[in-house]
């Protein structure tokens, strides 16, 4: 097969000669320098990737997406408005909820809780809620039945499970004729959610049915506000501007305004774990450099002999591009399988070295999740193995420069 001279003589300088193994080991580990590094980065940015997506699924799942709500934080015609938001082209879902304060007790354990009325069936085009139920489901809450919902460490703090009873008291007073005495109602807890730690929605949401909501807080046929789900989840802030000004007298809020500055801080995060670890895969390109001025140092007669054989400068440059790119090629292909392999199980791997040393190396107070999750990015992936195959190519310059400005008759001077 005819093969360029600069692309065979490249790759046969890739390995030494038999009397000389120095060579061969240097530019193996320069490989296994890149590959290292590669592997580490592609594993490092998939977790990072996995805690962002894990954070967003936990809170997404309770936190409203857009809103909008009137005075007083109610609205009072709010089904017209409700058609034309849900004929919107960016619009995935509506529904609508009611807000309020409330206090459940049980057994003397008193707990504050965010007591939030929905429309069963319109909550699930707007969110993923009822997947997360432990216990019950959301078509528990019938209007009319005083079902509630519970997180999983409310329930388990205030000590009911799904059937008990449990009082609800809410910051209205009722007037009697033995005087003035707080508004309570008692319910029946139809079901237990966990969405997951860190946010407080397991330990202080209470969730009713919408209309029971509306005849507990005696709101009548009125509502808090409206939730809306939407297409491009990341279109929130742009479509809440929008929203804003074709409804001047609603206020309209997103999911950034709560959470925003969280998820902002993950990104940022990750790019400057990226920014660190890209001088790992920096450090491995100067490892390449010295081999490769080793080689051409150990190659200098073979140059002065292809130089008198008729070879031009540009043909010694690109043999040793040529064995340098082919080190940094090697040594990304490897890191990329390895780094694969090794984002793809870090999740087992971690669990199996809990399990037999008996640790808990994440906890979910502190992490939001009691696992390492992973999610490997295609976008980081390509990013990471042109980055390190581009620092090849430009490590093999200076030695590549260096070869060719060889003399002859100086390399072969004392040969």
């Amino acid at each position: 097969m005819f093969k360029p001279l600069p692309l065979y003589i490249g790759l046969r300088y890739t390995r030494a000669k038999r009397r000389n193994h120095f060579i061969s080991f240097i530019a193996l580990t320069s490989i296994l320098g890149i590959a290292l590094s590669v592997t580490v980065l592609i594993t490092v940015l998939s977790v990072m990737n996995g805690f962002d997506e894990q954070i967003k699924e936990r809170v997404l799942v309770m936190a409203r997406q857009i809103s909008l709500t009137g005075e007083n934080t109610q609205l009072r015609d709010w089904r017209p408005l409700e058609q034309q938001l849900s004929h919107q082209s960016f619009v995935q879902g509506v529904a609508p909820y009611v807000d309020g304060q409330g206090m459940l007790t049980e057994g003397g354990v008193t707990q504050p809780v965010i007591v939030t009325g929905i429309d069963p069936q319109q909550e699930k085009t707007v969110s993923d809620m009822s997947d997360k139920f432990v216990d019950g489901s959301l078509d528990a809450l019938t209007p009319g039945s005083f079902n509630v919902l519970l997180g999983e460490k409310l329930a388990l703090y205030l000590g009911v499970s799904t059937g008990d009873k449990i009082n609800l008291f809410i910051p209205q007073a009722s007037i009697t004729p033995a005087g003035i005495s707080p508004r309570f109602k008692r319910f029946t807890v139809a079901g237990i959610f966990k969405v997951g730690n860190g946010f407080g929605f397991d330990s202080q949401v209470a969730l009713i049915n919408l209309q029971d909501a509306q005849r507990l807080f005696q709101l009548g046929q009125r509502v808090s506000g409206l939730r809306l789900k939407i297409h491009d989840l990341y279109q929130a802030s742009q479509l809440t501007a929008e929203l804003s000004k074709t409804f001047p007298d609603l206020y309209v809020t997103d999911w950034t305004s709560q959470y925003g500055s969280l998820f902002s801080a993950i990104s940022l995060e990750k790019t400057m774990m990226a920014v660190i670890l890209l001088l790992l895969v920096a450090i491995a390109s100067f490892n390449l450099v010295s081999t490769l001025v080793m080689v051409v140092t150990e190659k200098r007669a073979d140059i002065a002999i292809l130089r008198t054989l008729g070879a031009t400068p540009q043909t010694i440059l690109h043999i040793f591009m040529i064995q340098g790119f082919t080190i940094g090629l090697l040594g990304t292909l490897l890191g990329l399988i390895f780094g694969l392999l090794l984002a793809s199980n870090v999740t087992y791997l971690v669990k199996t070295i809990e399990h037999l040393f008996h640790v808990q190396l994440l906890s979910a107070n502190v992490y939001y999740v009691d696992f390492l999750p992973s999610r490997i990015d295609p976008t980081d992936v390509i990013s990471i193995c042109s980055i390190a195959l581009l620092m090849s190519f430009l490590a093999a310059l200076y030695p590549a420069r260096q070869a060719m400005k060889t003399q002859p008759a100086e390399a072969l001077r004392y040969e």
